[in-house]
């Protein structure tokens, strides 16, 4: 059957779109969960308020943006029903389970222990309340790792066998599916880059207190620990990059060639810098490379061969038949050099928050109220910082809060697109995946009503969150410290209907 052009670029376009604006808010749900729960813990252990209410302040706005994140991610799901029937129809055995895993944890577990968080403040213990955060974070996690796992299997198919008499992919081993290598690798990747999107997130709002010398005690308690993170974080992202790509390189050499540019396979292939190709010639007419780099980040050898993009294009044509199997090449290979781009200045900024920070916060005299100090940051031998200096690092900082959302964006449109023209890889094509009864029209009009209602959510999470960055951490009283030592706590406490923290 025949799908018009516009209907496919349409759906394509609508599923890129939503997709990329799902995600901006992921990353921030796994890593503040996880962070808030980390403050919150510090503060179980010490007792101090300045934990207490970096908790509060933090998980208001982990709460911003998961209820978000939960909004725009139901609409993902009904796109495959909606605009990719034949996708759904095709896979639905195989890629049905580890949604249904991602539904029951993200909506049970994870709105269980939320609510339950949320609502315990003046209920539950302590260690219990605790816990409940930390059941949130771990939800977070292996709703991830369900998603994940179901894409992984797009990238590279396993467990499963094609029926000819219903034409469908049929699942044999779900273990294989869950654990095959380009899923952990995948997982592993994601994961250490939604760290680094939460601490940048952090260093951001900690970097806007902190410039304008309030809230002292909490910011500078946040900002230390997302500076750790967000080194840590990095490091991580950049192992598990080097070790996707080698997997990408075995199973989709054509996305790692066109990340590359390199159009012909060859020992010792470069790393390029910069490059402008002429795709109909095939060839760069500019290239600025490093000679054997590539070779060796493909397979750990500086003289090993690689795969080029006309070489690679040749070979599918032999094994799938006659096509065009190149993705579009300067998405591919741009959107590749901004997601490392990006993802390596935020790196940088939290190293150099990181250092500049190494012994403490310099207290001048007249400012020595006990915690609330004023935040001059201190040289190796105790001399302050230039002025100048330190208001550059905090307008950088505010600007790294976007960075890794970016960077994310830009990996998220690299993977996708680099796969084509397979939405499955090597199974099934996306111009045979999408719904074959929706017109251009109906498509295009469901594309500008998402947009436009996508469009008046992103007003209202910013000015969600820019309100309550402004406001700050909350002043505490005496029923935020007291906690009931069992649950229920006494009669009196217990009569108390159950209250809304935020």
């Amino acid at each position: 059957m025949q799908i018009a052009l516009g209907s496919l670029d349409i759906a394509r376009w609508q599923f890129g779109i939503t997709t990329v604006y799902h995600f901006l808010f992921v990353p921030l749900t796994i890593s503040l969960s996880a962070m808030t729960a980390a403050l919150q813990t510090a503060w179980v252990r010490t007792g101090k308020d300045k934990y207490l209410q970096a908790t509060k302040f933090w998980g208001k706005l982990f709460l911003i943006n998961i209820a978000m994140g939960v909004v725009t991610g139901i609409v993902q799901e009904f796109q495959f029903g909606m605009n990719w029937s034949a996708y759904s129809r095709f896979v639905g055995d195989i890629f049905g389970a580890p949604l249904a895993f991602e539904a029951l944890i993200a909506f049970f577990f994870e709105s269980t222990f939320i609510g339950l968080w949320i609502f315990g403040w003046d209920k539950l213990p302590k260690k219990i309340h605790l816990g409940c955060i930390w059941m949130v974070s771990l939800g977070t996690v292996l709703s991830a790792y369900f998603i994940l796992a179901a894409n992984s299997w797009m990238q590279h198919p396993v467990g499963y066998h094609y029926n000819p008499k219903t034409k469908r992919a049929e699942l044999d081993d779900f273990l294989a599916v869950l654990t095959q290598n380009t899923a952990l690798a995948q997982f592993f990747h994601t994961m250490s880059a939604a760290f680094l999107t939460g601490a940048a997130f952090m260093i951001g709002i900690c970097a806007y207190h902190l410039a304008r010398k309030k809230h002292i005690a909490v910011m500078r308690s946040s900002l230390r620990m997302a500076l750790v993170v967000a080194v840590v974080a990095g490091a991580l992202t950049a192992i598990s990059g080097d070790t996707l790509g080698k997997v990408m390189f075995k199973q989709q050499p054509m996305k790692m060639a066109a990340a590359e540019a390199l159009w012909d396979g060859q020992k010792g292939a470069p790393f390029s810098i910069f490059a402008v190709g002429d795709v109909n010639k095939g060839h760069n007419e500019v290239a600025v490379e490093v000679p054997n780099l590539l070779s060796f980040l493909a397979t750990d050898d500086f003289g090993s061969y690689v795969g080029g993009i006309n070489d690679v294009n040749k070979a599918e044509q032999q094994k799938f038949g006659p096509g065009d199997y190149r993705p579009n090449i300067p998405v591919a290979y741009w959107g590749f050099r901004w997601m490392i781009g990006f993802g390596v200045i935020s790196i940088g900024v939290g190293a150099a928050g990181l250092w500049l920070t190494r012994r403490r916060f310099w207290l001048a005299p007249e400012h020595r109220t006990g915690e609330d100090e004023v935040p001059h940051l201190m040289l190796t031998r105790g001399l302050r910082i230039n002025e100048g200096l330190s208001r550059w690092y905090w307008r950088i900082a505010l600007l790294t809060m976007v960075f890794p959302l970016l960077a994310n964006s830009w990996g998220w449109i690299f993977t996708e697109t680099g796969r084509q023209p397979w939405v499955v890889y090597g199974v099934l094509r996306t111009k045979d995946a999408v719904s074959p009864g929706v017109s251009a029209g109906e498509v295009l009009t469901s594309v500008i009503v998402f947009t436009a209602l996508y469009a008046v959510l992103a007003v209202i999470e910013v000015r969600l969150l820019v309100k309550y960055v402004k406001a700050g951490p909350p002043e505490l009283t005496d029923d935020d410290r007291r906690s009931p030592t069992r649950i229920g706590g006494d009669r009196e406490d217990a009569d108390r209907p159950m209250a809304f923290s935020y």
